[in-house]
């Protein structure tokens, strides 16, 4: 079908040609102009179908589905239009004149408005696409919270992508249109002496307004539909008592802590999926991308969706990017979206009425840090963890003002896990020997997409690099553990690893096919109390990122009424999660709607 089909448009080129410009109709003629334009038409349909629009096996139809024959007719004929019109300015058949227009005042402001709406509708198409390809499958939620967050300390390649892309792009396709748009000719089309006017001046200005909107309303719907913007409708008008009928207020829950109180590490491991593992260990590629951590895991607990091998959490709403999920996890709560552009990442304002484990653990006497290679000030964290239990900040401004880098180093997103891992191990033996009980954040960022940052002690073991940094990414977490695991503090020390959410790294999974992403997590030296968990309540479990804040409080070995914090569930308790009890969808859709209750109480408080 597929050869049949480049015949016939071979065919339909070759009797418009022929009828438009030839000055016979002679075999040898139409026989020449068939072959000339069979060949040139599609073969370049075939160019832009492989290496434009990126479709592998052009060739084989049955690998694409039934409309890819009627996709290639469609392509290769607008190909094919574009062709006949070169090749009629080419014989000098079509031509433009100049053609005085005779309402200047009026044609200007068409010009003008048609050439913002061309660009707007461009941008709208660009800048979706470079949004998908660079940051992954981004929610709705998170585009307008990151909108209106700080956004200092973003990696310079994410700036350069977008001006390499959509902006460069948009640009250079406007500066095209004006051209058109602001031209004063005429197109015409003469043979044997007769000549005629094909569109004019003006008819040129009425279609170029008409693309115009066209490109616009195109570009916002393609937009509006791969973002999925019309959730956010919910987000305003559609208020929902969800999160009032299931929340449990840490500060009338009894925490009762132990004696010896129990320190905690959290180690963020930056878009850390359970994908990479091998397909016998539950994930998706054939050799494992994480032996290390593999190992690791035989030596704690770690909750998985299936009834065996690794797994994770489903995504949930209000916690799907790294911001989110320390959010989620520190609070019980989903990140919402702000009625005020000032709700997050302000002093004292970044959820001023949430009690979170750092409020917590600040009160029962605990030093608490957070380290971070990237800027801490991105999205407000800073923010954040100084106003929720005064935690002493290591960013990579910090770094800088210690003297630990030097002032104009920039690796990446600020400094690089290497040098992360040793600043980290420094601040752990501070924080014990101050004598008092501590709780340690950390983040890593080198396995950051869209292509992760290799380390130069990092060995090329596989050809693709984001795989190289998720293989040594994972080697070196493991050798921070044993690391920790030596120390003297570790007898009374629960260690807690997280993906903290999925990769953005979309063109890594364009081949992951009918296969669940979940983020890896891993509990090691809980309390002896929760060792006794049953391995039924391991696999077989859906949760969510806000149930690792009760999870958490656990780890520390403190009781509390309900096994429940916030709306949150304790993972090592037989109590069911909101994900298991409602469903994981009808959770997430009520979590998509506004909630009044959420924003009188956390964060306009």
């Amino acid at each position: 079908m597929l050869w049949l089909c480049v015949i016939l448009v071979g065919v339909l080129e070759t009797v418009a040609d022929v009828f438009l410009f030839a000055k016979d109709k002679r075999v040898a003629t139409c026989v020449h102009a068939f072959f000339r334009d069979a060949v040139t038409v599609n073969l370049l349909s075939f160019f832009l179908m492989k290496h434009i629009f990126n479709v592998e096996n052009i060739f084989n139809a049955s690998t694409h589905g039934p409309w890819y024959i009627v996709k290639y007719a469609v392509l290769s004929v607008a190909v094919g239009i574009v062709f006949l019109c070169v090749l009629g300015f080419i014989k000098n058949i079509l031509q433009f004149e100049y053609e005085e227009p005779k309402r200047k005042k009026g044609a200007m402001a068409v010009k003008i408005i048609s050439t913002v709406f061309f660009a707007l509708g461009v941008a709208a198409f660009t800048g979706t696409i470079w949004g998908k390809e660079a940051f992954g499958d981004l929610s709705p939620d998170q585009i307008l919270i990151n909108l209106n967050s700080p956004t200092e300390g973003t990696d310079p390649g994410v700036y350069i992508s977008l001006f390499e892309g959509p902006v460069l792009t948009t640009a250079l396709l406007t500066a095209l249109f004006c051209i058109i748009v602001f031209s004063k000719y005429k197109l015409t089309y003469q043979k044997n002496e007769k000549k005629s006017t094909i569109l004019s001046a003006v008819a040129i200005r009425v279609l170029c307004f008409l693309l115009a909107i066209t490109i616009l309303v195109g570009g916002c719907a393609f937009g509006i539909e791969r973002f999925q913007l019309m959730t956010l409708f919910s987000a305003y008008f559609n208020d929902s008592p969800y999160i009032e009928e299931n929340f449990v207020d840490p500060n009338k829950a009894n925490l009762k802590f132990p004696e010896h109180k129990r320190n905690l590490i959290h180690i963020y491991l930056e878009s850390m999926e359970n994908t990479y593992f091998s397909k016998d260990l539950g994930g998706y590629f054939d050799e494992n991308l994480m032996p290390d951590l593999a190992e690791l895991c035989k030596e704690g607990y770690s909750f998985s969706h299936l009834d065996k091998g690794f797994g994770g959490p489903p995504t949930s709403t209000g916690g799907n990017w790294s911001i989110a999920s320390m959010v989620n996890m520190n609070t019980g709560l989903p990140m919402k979206v702000p009625f005020d552009h000032n709700a997050y990442g302000t002093k004292d304002n970044f959820l001023p009425g949430a009690t979170t484990l750092g409020d917590i653990l600040e009160e029962q006497g605990y030093e608490q840090s957070v380290m971070f290679g990237a800027e801490a000030a991105f999205g407000g964290l800073n923010f954040y963890f100084e106003s929720h239990g005064n935690f002493n900040i290591y960013d990579h401004k910090a770094a800088k003002e210690l003297g630990w880098i030097p002032e104009d180093y920039k690796v990446f997103w600020g400094y690089e896990d290497d040098k992360l891992y040793e600043y980290a191990k420094n601040e752990l033996t501070r924080l014990y020997e101050t004598g008092k009980p501590f709780h340690f954040v950390m983040e890593t960022a080198d396995t950051h997409g869209p292509n992760g940052y290799l380390s130069k002690n990092a060995k090329k073991k596989f050809d693709n690099q984001y795989a190289n940094c998720i293989y040594y990414s994972q080697a070196e977490a493991v050798k921070f553990v044993r690391w920790i695991q030596a120390q003297p503090f570790y007898e009374n020390t629960t260690i807690v690893l997280i993906g903290d959410h999925l990769s953005m790294a979309k063109s890594f999974f364009d081949d992951v096919k009918n296969y669940k992403r979940t983020c890896f997590n891993l509990f090691i030296n809980p309390p002896q109390e929760l060792c006794n968990i049953d391995d039924g309540r391991l696999q077989n479990r859906d949760w969510a990122v806000f149930d690792m804040f009760p999870t958490l409080v656990a780890c520390l070995g403190v009781e509390f009424d309900g096994n429940r914090l916030g709306i949150g569930t304790n993972l090592f308790s037989d109590e069911q999660t909101l994900f298991e009890r409602d469903g994981v969808a009808e959770v997430n859709k009520e979590l998509e709607n506004r909630s009044n209750f959420y924003n009188k109480n956390f964060l306009f408080s």
